[in-house]
């Protein structure tokens, strides 16, 4: 578990850590199509998706959505964590690096939430996600955390 940052530390238009994934490969969809039980060929036959106009293979969106909660996490704890949101944008290919970042747009100082801003871009800086998060995060000056699950 990442340590915990205090709603105090962060200030608006702070960046959170970046995080650079290993180039998407089949290997890694089809991996995925196991645990996801999403077995579209579009994502592991290239034939299937050579005719469906996509020019080969393309990533499962919900992959590239799962390193945004990866980067998140790596960063904010996940029990601070109370909403994420994501909008698909562009197609990723095995071969891709995607990075995700994200800064800090807003603190609500009534409840100590953060409101951040996530992107998922390739290694030629096309955006394949954006998105946002809130997280609900605890006081340097109480003793109180923020309640899991709430």
């Amino acid at each position: 578990m990442p340590p915990i940052i205090c709603f105090e530390d962060l200030t608006v238009g702070e960046p959170m850590p970046p995080l650079t994934k290993e180039p998407i490969d089949i290997d890694q969809l089809v991996r995925y199509a196991g645990a996801s039980g999403d077995f579209n060929p579009i994502h592991i036959d290239p034939s299937v998706g050579e005719a469906a106009g996509l020019g080969g293979v393309i990533a499962h969106g919900m992959l590239i959505m799962g390193f945004m909660g990866e980067a998140v996490t790596n960063w904010i704890p996940n029990f601070c964590l109370k909403k994420i949101k994501a909008r698909f944008i562009g197609i990723t290919r095995p071969g891709d690096i995607i990075t995700i970042s994200g800064k800090v747009i807003e603190k609500k100082e009534s409840d100590n939430r953060i409101v951040c801003s996530l992107a998922a871009k390739d290694q030629h800086g096309e955006l394949k996600i954006k998105g946002s998060f809130e997280a609900q995060l605890p006081s340097k000056y109480s003793n109180q955390q923020p309640m899991k699950g709430a």
